[in-house]
């Protein structure tokens, strides 16, 4: 019986290129995976790496929801064991974006949480870092699921996101389009962060003090708009 689900496969292909471009991803790897009925579109092993993330649809896998592979050239990723437990806990979920992006990639490498510094990144809450597990390991997975375990309603709303200890950011979302969008909000907050540092004195942490400012100034806004 032929799958295909063409037009998804396409798509993951476009954002994955567009993810690399816009260096939400890197060479060393990252996956994107789809919700299809009861299948799963996600990248090859090597989509960075040997393919610099110039997929065609062929290549991206259509498996079952067990990781078995039903089509598509290559195989599996060894992070994908993460995609399928994301995916069937949180069957409201349509999508994980895991990328490497360069921003998000300091915040893991210091394993510090990061705070939301601009409107755009408030609903995401401050992204935790998760424990460290190897990325091929089910503890990966398991250390995951434990810190999107509170996270149900921004899931079902939009998307919500954990960072992996000196690994990278794995964005879980109602779509794929979704999580694209909420990989590059992180990434570009986090640049904020950075960029900011200059700004501050060096007894300040600029995170800390931008994440208040903007939260403050966002609640006292409402306030000021509720009715008398």
């Amino acid at each position: 019986m032929k799958i295909m689900h063409e037009e998804i496969r396409e798509r993951i292909a476009e954002l994955g290129k567009l993810m690399f471009d816009r260096k939400l991803t890197d060479t060393a790897g990252g996956n994107i995976s789809v919700r299809a009925g009861d299948h799963v579109c996600i990248t090859p092993r090597y989509a960075g790496s040997k393919y610099q993330w110039r997929l065609r649809p062929e290549q991206v896998l259509v498996t079952d929801m067990e990781g078995n592979k039903l089509e598509g050239e290559g195989d599996i990723s060894r992070e994908a064991k993460v995609h399928y437990a994301l995916l069937k806990t949180y069957p409201e979920s349509g999508s994980v974006v895991h990328g490497h992006a360069q921003n998000i990639m300091v915040f893991c490498a210091a394993n510090k949480p990061m705070p939301p510094v601009v409107e755009a990144t408030q609903k995401y809450g401050v992204i935790k870092v998760s424990r460290y597990a190897t990325a091929h390991s089910g503890g990966l997975a398991a250390n995951l699921l434990a810190d999107f375990a509170d996270q149900g309603d921004r899931i079902r709303a939009s998307a919500a996101a954990v960072m992996a200890v000196y690994h990278g950011l794995f964005v879980l979302a109602k779509d794929l389009e979704t999580g694209f969008d909420v990989t590059e909000r992180l990434d570009r907050n986090a640049r904020v962060i950075l960029q900011a540092r200059s700004l501050f004195p060096a007894n300040v942490d600029p995170g800390e003090e931008m994440y208040k400012a903007c939260a403050e100034t966002i609640a006292a806004f409402k306030a000021s708009q509720a009715p008398k």
